[in-house]
């Protein structure tokens, strides 16, 4: 085994297609020594197709992949040093705990003796020792993934590949295991990819975050890149929530926009890429960016509000129509807001308030308050 870690992948322009459909277009990937790497994308975006390329799972129809420099796309699946966690764990019902841990070791002709020591150091490691006599049916799903981790980790591997692994869990421990993952993977310093729909699991796991949408890269970058300075509305919308208020560019200078809402409500903001005077646009404005407070420039309408333990979110709409969320702390006793009753709205650091083409956009869809 290569008893490293930290090695550097290389994804070099790679498309697919299945039975002439383009499932990936052109994908070019750069994953450091070290990092974890979260592909996030709606269902259909190339995400998962991509981690089986890697894998050896599926052989791409255009592009390279290399580790290190060296390509091994002719290479096949077993012979890639690749450690992988499923999305059900995959793990053997006939075999123990330590039968499970050691089964890559073993299966490659490791000695005996050999194969004991690193399934009990993996299995301290992630504090399983005492279960490595059971069997997976007798395991939490918890308890599976941490085995299904040290499974992977065992053998060395130059790349993990995580594949949806905390769908299956509760919301409250797939936390825990967020953390506790993450953890083991840094401890471990071993090159990670990550696969996810989850937003929330890609912005607390991930060094780094892809989003794909229909098979090509919309955005890469670090979580907090991704969420503060997205360059598309379609990342804007994927990662985390937001409320997109309709506008029109009032006047445009090198250092800000003058826009005016349907509402009238005068804002100025930065400056958006190849926007003018007269530009249909959507000021996007995170739900926790908005403060409930008598001297806001904007009035909006309670529809009802929603306790969420530490926070309130107050949904409201404008008198257009256009939903609102506004993330406010909780206080005893709750908000006493009653639907229907008018409210000022403020905005926290405007300027940092991303704006965007509304172009083809379908308003109506965007803007219609769910029910």
């Amino acid at each position: 085994m290569s008893g490293s870690a930290g090695h550097r992948v290389a994804i070099q322009r790679v498309s697919h297609a299945y039975a002439g459909v383009p499932a990936l277009s052109d994908v070019s990937l750069d994953v450091a020594p070290g990092t974890l790497l979260a592909l996030l994308g709606p269902s259909g975006c190339g995400k998962t197709t991509l981690l089986r390329i890697v894998a050896g799972f599926v052989r791409q129809t255009r592009g390279s992949v290399q580790v290190d420099g060296v390509p091994i796309d002719d290479l096949p699946a077993a012979a890639r040093e690749v450690g992988i966690v499923f999305q059900n764990y995959a793990l053997f019902p006939h075999m123990t705990v330590a039968g499970n841990v050691g089964y890559g070791l073993a299966a490659r002709g490791e000695r005996a003796s050999a194969v004991a020591e690193r399934t009990a150091e993996m299995l301290e490691r992630v504090k399983m020792s005492t279960y490595a006599s059971r069997y997976p049916n007798e395991l939490s799903g918890g308890q599976q993934q941490r085995v299904a981790l040290a499974r992977a980790l065992a053998v060395s591997p130059r790349i993990v590949l995580l594949d949806e692994p905390f769908s299956a869990l509760d919301k409250a421990l797939r936390l825990d295991m967020q953390i506790e993952v993450k953890g083991l993977l840094r401890a471990a310093g071993v090159t990670s990819i990550l696969v996810t729909h989850d937003q929330e699991e890609a912005l607390s796991m991930a060094d780094r975050i892809v989003v794909l949408n229909q098979g090509r890269v919309e955005q890469e970058g670090s979580p907090s890149d991704l969420y503060d300075r997205p360059r598309s509305l379609f990342v804007n919308r994927f990662i985390g929530h937001t409320n997109l208020i309709p506008a029109s560019v009032a006047s445009a200078g090198p250092d800000a926009m003058q826009v005016t809402t349907t509402d009238g409500v005068s804002l100025r903001v930065a400056p958006g890429k190849g926007l003018g005077a007269g530009d249909a646009v959507l000021v996007s404005v995170r739900p926790e960016r908005l403060t409930i407070d008598d001297a806001g420039a904007i009035t909006a309408f309670v529809r009802q509000v929603l306790p969420l333990g530490p926070v309130d979110v107050v949904e409201a709409t404008l008198a257009d129509g256009t939903a609102l969320k506004v993330t406010v702390p909780h206080v005893a006793g709750g908000l006493a807001l009653a639907a229907g009753a008018p409210i000022r709205l403020a905005v926290r650091d405007l300027a940092a308030c991303p704006v965007f083409s509304a172009g083809s956009v379908p308003v109506d869809q965007l803007f219609r308050p769910s029910h």
